[in-house]
């Protein structure tokens, strides 16, 4: 009888102590939460189709899943790096992208199947802002293509402007 009212204080308490504590947070689990993971990792990035690395990136998951933020580190220009994250009430992609020359880009797209499709307003000193999509397509090898392309008349035609490969870092392979 007292082992039987024991286990029952014993229950009772693990009871009360599991309703007071705080559920852990949910974070952003859903499948399109995960749509832009592909790009998370260390990298050495180099010019599409040659072998003289221009950079390093640093791409991580952050706040349970809910952001992916890119530590850009460019061998000769400016550093920089971008926070991205799914907008379920938009139901799309968000990117910010910031550098050591004051520039503020904002992104928007998402995920089309096959790519990362992100387009967004370029500010061009003394020219108007200049609209930027970059297309992000995983490779079979385990690459990540960034290609980016401008345009000056609204998107009705498109002009390559970079195409980077980023390759799993020799330091760290992902």
């Amino acid at each position: 009888m007292k082992t039987s009212i024991v286990s029952a204080f014993a229950a009772l308490a693990a009871g009360a102590a599991q309703a007071q504590a705080p559920a852990p947070p949910a974070g952003c689990q859903a499948p399109e939460h995960r749509q832009f993971d592909f790009w998370v990792g260390r990298w050495d990035v180099y010019p599409t189709g040659k072998d003289a690395k221009v950079a390093e990136s640093r791409i991580e998951t952050l706040y349970l899943g809910c952001a992916i933020r890119e530590n850009w580190m460019p061998a000769k220009s400016t550093p920089g790096g971008s926070y991205s994250a799914y907008l379920p009430a938009d139901k799309g992609w968000r990117q910010v992208w910031l550098d050591a020359s004051g520039s503020w880009v904002e992104f928007k797209g998402g995920w089309t199947g096959e790519a990362m499709v992100l387009t967004g307003r370029w500010p061009q000193p003394g020219k108007p802002d200049q609209l930027t999509r970059m297309t992000y397509t995983r490779a079979t090898d385990g690459s990540v293509r960034q290609f980016g392309e401008s345009s000056d008349d609204e998107g009705k035609t498109w002009q390559a402007s970079f195409d980077f490969t980023y390759r799993p870092a020799r330091s760290e392979a992902n």
